[in-house]
């Protein structure tokens, strides 16, 4: 391993980008990003490691703790080559560069810069050379990425420093001063590979090792990081350690276990599939407990274009809408792996576009992400099709699915703000949903998409748009805020009893909902949920031309409707 650029040029064949575009990929298109990913890291690294020459450090400095992680790489190369590819070294550098122009703040800059001392230790060991380092510990912690947490009693609060003596495969943490209560100071010696620890007397849990999701493939077991200890572990600013409980944990390892199966069930490589075990990390969102139970859904997704494989996610009740957030997570990152690769839209980062799965308006450069990312979710969903026991509410969802992404493709295709390479992709995505519109969904499912589509759309112009003539883009509204989407996921079901105008629209019954949606206008006229419900009912008792231009243009509606 090498921080230095590679003088060959790297381009990308074009039939793997053929079928990236497709919005799938096979395992050597795959590959090919993380090659990409692995240079432009090892780009970002280098520039990282030159500013950070000028950086003045109680600790190792960075020029030693690379030469260190070398010295490892040429013993276990697989092994560093596995720490330096790792989410969050990714986001550690980018953050760190942030840093280091400005824009972004944190802890001591020293402190940070000494994540890379804990990088060498980590590489050391897994490479089994003799190393010593000086590092920062916070709150009496050191966290070893891709290894886990060791702990000095009794931990000194804040940032602190302490000496690491690595030798075949040994960590000797020891800190610099007096414990707390004027104790000697405290020592741990582990094996991170092994669990072996020696610690202090009475100290608690002066390990902590880094948990994984693991799954069987024909090839053996797959263990995935289910990563709650990394600093970098949160895509964004560094966090603290938030150890899950083993109640957790293990509600993690079943419902992940089963979204494995669903994902690497045999198939192609077409959108929707991908082997579960191209993904790098999952760090698990806030908690769960037995009560209140589970959502659902997955209510909190995200992922970083500098943390390749990574994914945030919350925990749902179930495994089929997890393995959903995978999909849509990992196309966050192949596409983010591309936009490295190729310049794909000429991007003013205006923020006025409609997506329909947000509530805001967005830029283009979102508008790309959320098109390649739900092309592969209405494949995913595609798939689930031909299962009795998921059949309708897949076919909702891959109704959805294909006639929103397919109307953010046609918009991203006459923005004429796509590159030559931008529109070779969103025009193999174009054919990915053409193909599919073409399919036959039940007509129930089918009517239950359109109208959930409808709604969405009408209602985020009521909330975004003001009135008033057309001349290019819409005129937004300046007092817009969020606004919750409850119709996309209620309308993947019809209620045995349905109550609300929203149930009978589901269930096919725009008369009664119309009667419903006009009576709650009359006790607020102004609710621009209700007013886009009783738009789109309309519609569905009376289409023709003046519906589709109220559906085209529901802002212009004036006065509120009384009948």
């Amino acid at each position: 391993m090498t921080s230095e650029p590679h003088p060959a040029p790297f381009r990308m064949p074009e039939r793997l980008f053929a079928e990236l575009a497709t919005g799938g990929g096979s395992a050597e298109a795959v590959d090919f990003l993380v090659r990409g990913e692995r240079a432009r890291r090892l780009l970002l690294l280098r520039t990282l490691l030159d500013r950070l020459e000028a950086v003045p450090t109680p600790l190792t400095p960075a020029a030693e703790a690379w030469r260190i992680v070398k010295e490892a790489a040429e013993r276990a190369p697989e092994t560093v080559e596995r720490l330096l590819l790792a989410p969050t070294t990714g986001g550690w550098i980018a953050h760190m560069l942030r840093r280091v122009h400005g824009t972004a703040t944190g802890p001591p800059l020293w402190a940070e810069a000494g994540h890379l001392c804990a990088l060498a230790v980590s590489a050391s060991l897994g490479s089994g050379t003799d190393a010593e380092l000086r590092v920062a510990l916070t709150d009496g912690a050191l966290y070893l990425p891709g290894l886990g947490l060791a702990r000095l009693p009794p931990g000194a609060p804040g940032w602190t420093i302490a000496h690491a003596h690595t030798h075949a495969g040994e960590l000797t943490l020891k800190g610099t001063g007096p414990a707390r209560g004027g104790a000697s100071r405290s020592v741990v010696r582990c094996r991170p590979g092994t669990g072996d620890v020696a610690a202090d007397p009475g100290a608690a849990a002066p390990w902590l090792p880094l948990r994984t999701l693991t799954h069987s493939t024909p090839h053996g077991p797959v263990a995935i990081p289910l990563d709650d200890l990394d600093p970098y572990r949160d895509l964004d600013d560094p966090v603290p350690p938030a150890r899950l409980d083993p109640a957790e944990a293990g509600a993690w390892q079943s419902l992940f276990g089963e979204a494995a199966a669903f994902l690497a069930a045999p198939g192609g490589s077409g959108p929707g599939r991908f082997d579960p075990a191209w993904i790098r990390a999952v760090v698990p969102w806030g908690r769960t407990s037995r009560t209140p139970p589970a959502p659902p859904t997955v209510l909190v997704s995200a992922s970083s274009g500098d943390s390749f494989g990574a994914m945030l996610i919350s925990r749902p009740a179930t495994a089929l809408p997890l393995a959903e957030a995978m999909v849509h997570e990992f196309q966050h990152s192949k596409l983010g792996a591309l936009l490295h690769l190729f310049p794909l839209v000429d991007d003013d980062r205006a923020e006025r576009y409609y997506a329909p799965w947000r509530g805001d308006p967005r830029h283009l450069t979102g508008l790309l992400h959320g098109a390649y990312a739900f092309t592969a979710v209405a494949g995913f969903w595609r798939d689930r099709m031909s299962d009795p026991v998921h059949a309708d509410t897949a076919a909702y969802h891959f109704a959805l699915r294909r006639l929103q992404s397919r109307l953010v493709v046609r918009t991203l295709l006459t923005s004429g703000r796509l590159t030559a390479p931008g529109h070779r992709l969103v025009t193999g995505l174009a054919r990915t949903l053409d193909d599919w519109l073409r399919e036959p969904v039940r007509p129930a499912a089918l009517t239950r998409a359109r109208t959930a589509a409808a709604l969405h759309r009408t209602e985020w112009r009521l909330r975004n748009v003001l009135p008033g003539p057309r001349e290019g883009h819409p005129a937004l509204r300046a007092d817009r805020h969020p606004w919750p989407d409850r119709r996309t996921h209620a309308f993947a079901t019809v209620s045995a009893g349905p109550r609300t105008a929203d149930d009978h629209l589901a269930a096919a019954d725009p008369a009664t909902a119309l009667d419903l949606y006009r009576a709650a206008l009359d006790r607020d006229p102004a609710d621009p949920h209700t007013l886009a419900g009783w738009i789109v009912a309309r519609a569905a008792l009376a289409p023709g031309q003046a519906a589709r231009r109220l559906l085209a243009r529901p802002e212009l509606l004036q006065p509120q409707p009384s009948g």
